[in-house]
Formats: C-alpha cells, sequence, structure tokens
C-alpha cells in the first residue's frame, strides 16, 4: 500500500487492528495518566499494529514485553498532550481537517475520494481514520505552542551556518538516520548514570555487531520514535542536531555512532542511507493576503464565510484587495501595505500557505484555507527566480536552526511532561 499520511503513524493498520480487536477483548483499565485513563485494548491495539509494521518491513519482531513498554509509554505521552491541548483550548474544526486530508491524499498524488477507498480498503474506518489526524494535528499544535518559546537562535549562530550553506551550494549530502536513546533514569524514573552508560554500550555492542536497528530501537531505545525503529528520516547535517551532526558528518552508509552524551541520556546512530540533497526550489513570490483569527467572539465559521464575503466583493470589483486588508487583516505587517508581503521562497510559509501559493495561477485569489495562524485568502501577484541574496540565506539558516532546536528541544519537553505526570501502569 502507499504511503497514507506522514500525521500519523500506521493509522490505517491501527484502525483496522481497533475493529478487529473491538470484538473480542473485553476493556479494563491498563494505566492511568493524571485524571485519565488508557485502556487495554488501546495498548493490545498499539501493540498489533507494531507487529504488522514490523512483519510488512521483514525486520526482526521485538520481544512482547519491550512492545508493551513501548506501546504503553507512546500513549502516554498522547494521552499527556491531549490534556495540555484541552487545558489550552486548542481545536482542530473540521473545516481545518478537511483541508489537511486534503493535503495528505495530494502528497499521495491521489484525490480525497481515492485516499477514503484506500482507507477502508485496508479494513479501517474513514470516521475514525479522521479523528486520528485530528488527534495529530492537535497534538503537533501543542508542541509548536509549548516549544516555540524555548528556541533562541543567536545573530553569530545565523550567520555562521549561513556561511556553511553558501560555502556548500547545492553540494550538501543527505543521510536516512535511525537513533536509539538510552535514558538516564531506570524504570522507576531514578537516575542511575553507570547502569544507563552499561546498558548503551551493549546496545552499541549489538548494533555494530550487526543487529536488527529497528528491533533494538524498540526495544532498547526511550526516544520518542522508538516504535518507528528510530527512524529519523532524510537530514542533511545542517538540519540535525549539532551533537549529531558532529559524529555523522563524512561517513557512509552503514556508519555507528556512539555513545554520543546528552542531558537526556546516551545516543546511538546509525546512517540506514546516503543520498545528494534534493534540489530546493528557485522560485520566489510576491504574494498578498488577508488573515482572519477566530477567538472566543469571533467563530472559526464566521472567519471563514466573512473571507468568502471579501473575495467575492474583489472579484464583483466592489471592493479591492488592500482596502479590506488594511480594514480587516489580523497581520498587521502587511495589512499596512494591502496585505502584500514581501518576495519569499514558498518554503518559507507554513505547509498549507506554502501549498496555496505554490499552485495558484497569478492574480488568482483563493478560497479561504486555515492555517495555524487563522483563516486566509491569499493572492499571487508575481513570480521570479529566487534571487540568493544575504537575507535569503540568512532566512534559510534560521529555518534550519528553528528546526534543529525544535527537535532537540522537544524530547526534552516531552521528558519533562512525563516526569511531572502522575502514572500508575496497572498491566
Amino acid at each position: 500500500m502507499r504511503k497514507i499520511t506522514a500525521l500519523a503513524f500506521g493509522v490505517v493498520a491501527m484502525l483496522a487492528s481497533t475493529m478487529a480487536y473491538a470484538e473480542t477483548l473485553l476493556d479494563r483499565v491498563a494505566i492511568v495518566v493524571n485524571e485519565q485513563v488508557i485502556l487495554e485494548s488501546e495498548l493490545n491495539e498499539l501493540i498489533e499494529n507494531v507487529r504488522t509494521e514490523v512483519r510488512n518491513s521483514g525486520g526482526t519482531m521485538p520481544s512482547d514485553t519491550a512492545l508493551k513498554t513501548q506501546a504503553a509509554e507512546r500513549l502516554i505521552l498522547q494521552k499527556l498532550q491531549m490534556q495540555m491541548a484541552e487545558r489550552m483550548g486548542i481545536r482542530i474544526d473540521d473545516a481545518y481537517l478537511d483541508q489537511a486530508i486534503a493535503s495528505i491524499a495530494n502528497e499521495n498524488n491521489m484525490p480525497v475520494d481515492a485516499l477514503r477507498q484506500e482507507v477502508t480498503r485496508e479494513g479501517a474506518s474513514w470516521a475514525e481514520y479522521r479523528e486520528e489526524i485530528r488527534k495529530q494535528i492537535v497534538m503537533s499544535e501543542v508542541q509548536r505552542a509549548s516549544i516555540q518559546r524555548r528556541i533562541y537562535m543567536s545573530p553569530q549562530e545565523i550567520n555562521l551556518l549561513a556561511d556553511i550553506i553558501s560555502q556548500q551550494g547545492n553540494q550538501s549530502t543527505e543521510y536516512r538516520v535511525a537513533h536509539i536513546l538510552v535514558s538516564l533514569q531506570d524504570e522507576e524514573g531514578r537516575t542511575d548514570e553507570p547502569a544507563a552508560r552499561q546498558r548503551a554500550e551493549r546496545v552499541l555492542e549489538l548494533a555494530r555487531a550487526g543487529d536488527d536497528f529497528g528491533q533494538l530501537a524498540i526495544t532498547a531505545s526511550s526516544a520518542q520514535n522508538a516504535l518507528e525503529g528510530g527512524d529519523m528520516g532524510w537530514m542533511t547535517i545542517n538540519s540535525m542536531p549539532t551533537l549529531f551532526a558532529n559524529a555523522l558528518e563524512n561517513q557512509e552508509k552503514g556508519h555507528v555512532a556512539g555513545l554520543l552524551r546528552s542531558g537526556l541520556g546516551y545516543h546511538i546512530l546509525k546512517i540506514q542511507d546516503v543520498r545528494g540533497a534534493q534540489q530546493a526550489t528557485n522560485e520566489e513570490v510576491l504574494a498578498r493576503h488577508i488573515l482572519i483569527r477566530p477567538s472566543v467572539i469571533l467563530s472559526e465559521n464566521r472567519a471563514q464565510q466573512m473571507l468568502k464575503e471579501f473575495r467575492e466583493q474583489v472579484i464583483a470589483g466592489e471592493k479591492s484587495f488592500g482596502e479590506l486588508a488594511r480594514e480587516h487583516s489580523a497581520d498587521p505587517g502587511s495589512a499596512a501595505e494591502n496585505g502584500v508581503l514581501q518576495w519569499a521562497a514558498p518554503d518559507v510559509y507554513v505547509p498549507e500557505f506554502r501549498d496555496q501559493v505554490r499552485q495558484l495561477d497569478l492574480n488568482v485569489i483563493s478560497e479561504p484555507f486555515r492555517t495555524t495562524h487563522g483563516w486566509h485568502i491569499v493572492e499571487v501577484l508575481e513570480r521570479r527566480e529566487q534571487d540568493v541574496t544575504e537575507q535569503r540565506l540568512r532566512e534559510q539558516a534560521q529555518q534550519i536552526l528553528y528546526s534543529r532546536k525544535f527537535q532537540e528541544e522537544l524530547d526534552v519537553w516531552l521528558q519533562e511532561l512525563r516526569d511531572d505526570a502522575f502514572v500508575d501502569i496497572r498491566t
């Protein structure tokens, strides 16, 4: 089956197994997380899903104990993030969800109807698939809101990386990296560094002896991607955490690096594959937009409807785009310029906005669409070949640094979230 989504791990397989288990399992409480519970059926469903993924990939099946431990930790962290989302008032409405699912279908080169058929063909419920995607988006929003305020990038860091990018040109290499984190904490949450180092040295020995790295990750890793075999995806040296970059630069496929010590524990890395960096777009766009932010007094539906009305007024010649932007847009910087944004490569924008400015014809106003910032309409005024100026290099460096630091802080934040919670594992 083609890859269905980058937002949810094994969503289709998980939901299909949910339906199978529902007929045979009698639910009981497996884990208490603060004031809420995780049911035994939820735990078993995720375990079965991981087993299916391992079988399909031809990997070595981890032990039942390792699978149960990792599945429990995955569900605990999901529950904690959803609890935080509720406290923060984060909601994803159906219009935003529809837009996200359309993007997933587009990434897989199929219409939404075909995606729906693919999901149901695998035995999953389309309604449950939608809700799983909604949950993944909510958790992403919680992470973004919680972590971005912890990130600081000095001008010196940005300038240094911009210089490196300029010198590298298009010669960068991408690495497919797998990762194992051996936590400093034992099963009771107590820090025991000598024992952690001993465990990490044993894992490193097995990895270098050729043991299945994915199985080792499921068995031994405390990282959030353990159930995916530690897969971190494709990264350049510049985009990966500095600790990892120093250990992997100029290494070849199959190289195993470790032990790398951080505040969380000992890291072990393996280069699964190497390739030339994918070429970034050379295009820049000049666009203008109107942003309406929903609030306690302005509903999602009303925000969307306002933009529909604005679009119709501009098309009918009743009002100008600039006039409406000045009067109504919640983006003060562009509103003062009649909604016009600076020249920029599409990649600098959040994914939903990026996709719109990439695909729109010139001088066509989009239908209203949702991003993390609110509801927008956008119009592309001009396109040009990218001008690789110092400012553009700085923007690129800033994006890379933000992504790198976000990942580093995410791991720390998740550990803090777990440490501060009341968790009672009953199975």
